[in-house]
């Protein structure tokens, strides 16, 4: 047996180093973690951050050696996009999934005082998408496109001078949710001396400040010496540009002006070449390593702790996600109980307002209606007195028409003998 020719030394966790007699075949792991890794493909999601102007189209564009073609942003948005692309790099056999997120019209607006908050919600949807996407029951993580900001290429305007409010500001607000990597843009525009104060004074500030930006890592011997000496270049002037200009035999990129040429891949020029190294070259899987692991896990765990999950339990005891989860269903029963009864005596006293509203309308009604019986009963006997009255005058009237009637009937037979003996007498007269 193996177990008879193996040193055994115990060890504090209970687990015991054995040495192996013969080959075994787990050796050839990081091979096929290789293999498993090139099939699947890398993604590599940047944030570029900074004014409409500052060289961030140029520098991405450099960086992997390839136009973009990024649209022309404008200065006249009333508030801060994010426009996110994707593209598929290929160099030899690895595959990279590249997702470039620019933030146009950052600091073009009059009233700056919120134009971080746009940035900071687009980051923690991602995480919050991520998250959603790993609590589900049926989860594919395997081929889901993770959309994390893995790094912040935050660049600063080339002024000389200091860090702007808002720089700070916005720094200050990220430096929790994503590596920040601060960069001076179109550095080409200041000179030696006067890049040098200005790198040493932002440094200053965000040191003073609290700001908290990556800090490449020394803890790995093989780049240990490279990382140290980098994080003290911090932050990075550079360059960009992907127009070539021949220089003696050979062309290079750079960019050419009256006074003279400055080429982007030159150490002696600006810090292209650093940033390089750092970004894609040596740091590239511990900024993916320390997204996942720090702020990720960070938001996580905030977003977790809302939903009522903990691991230690009131009395420090440990608590399984199952007893949580059992807890806080048991928590959110009781509250839904205590709305519900809540809201039964709620609509309990609204039905007793309103009878007693209704109740009080009806006694107004009824005794608005007693009144008008009492009224109506009043103009009845009025109008019953008024029709007495008349009816007596209307027989009276008819009684004058029947005599009025009987003594015009008399007087019209009197009336042919009076007429008679008138024309006798008329006669008579004449005669004599």
């Amino acid at each position: 047996m193996a177990a008879s020719h193996a040193a055994r030394q115990p060890q504090n966790d209970g687990c015991r180093t054995l040495s192996l007699s013969g080959h075994v075949g787990f050796g050839s792991l990081p091979d096929q973690l290789v293999k498993k890794s090139i099939k699947q493909g890398f993604c590599f999601n940047i944030l570029c951050i900074g004014e409409t102007g500052s060289g961030k189209s140029a520098l991405i564009n450099s960086l992997f050696n390839t136009n973009f073609d990024d649209p022309v942003s404008t200065h006249f948005l009333p508030s801060v996009q994010l426009r996110a692309q994707t593209y598929e790099l290929r160099e030899g056999d690895v595959l990279l999934k590249l997702t470039v997120v620019n933030t146009v019209g950052f600091g073009d607006q009059i009233n700056r005082v919120d134009s971080y908050q746009p940035i900071a919600d687009y980051i923690d949807a991602q995480f919050e998408a991520y998250l959603q996407e790993e609590l589900k029951i049926k989860r594919s993580l395997f081929s889901y496109h993770d959309t994390r900001i893995h790094v912040c290429l935050y660049f600063i305007s080339p002024t000389g001078h200091s860090l702007k409010t808002l720089d700070l500001l916005t720094m200050k607000s990220l430096d929790s949710k994503v590596n920040i990597i601060p960069l001076i843009g179109k550095a080409d525009s200041v000179s030696k001396t006067e890049l040098q104060k200005f790198k040493n004074k932002i440094m200053s500030e965000l040191v003073s400040n609290g700001v908290q930006i990556y800090q490449f890592p020394t803890d790995d011997e093989t780049v240990s010496e490279i990382n140290t000496t980098m994080n003290g270049h911090l932050p990075f002037a550079v360059v960009g540009s992907m127009k070539e200009v021949k220089i003696g035999n050979k062309m290079v990129r750079a960019r050419q002006y009256p006074w003279g040429i400055v080429q982007v891949e030159n150490k002696n020029h600006c810090d292209f070449v650093k940033l390089r190294e750092m970004l894609i070259c040596t740091n590239m899987e511990d900024l993916r390593e320390h997204t996942h692991a720090r702020h990720y896990e960070l938001y996580r765990r905030r977003r977790l702790e809302e939903m009522g999950f903990r691991d230690i339990g009131p009395e420090n005891r440990l608590v399984s996600l199952q007893e949580a989860y059992e807890a806080k269903r048991q928590e959110m029963y009781l509250e839904l109980q205590r709305k519900e009864e809540d809201m039964r005596q709620r609509f309990v006293q609204r039905v007793k307002e309103k009878e007693a509203v209704l109740k009080e309308a009806e006694q107004q009604v009824q005794t608005k209606f007693e009144h008008c019986m009492l009224m109506n009963q009043e103009v009845k006997l009025k109008l019953e007195k008024k029709k007495k009255v008349l009816e007596d005058e209307i027989a009276m009237f008819i009684e004058k028409k029947a005599n009025a009637e009987l003594l015009q009937s008399q007087v019209s037979v009197s009336t042919p003998v009076l007429s008679l003996r008138r024309d006798k007498d008329h006669k008579y007269s004449s005669f004599t």
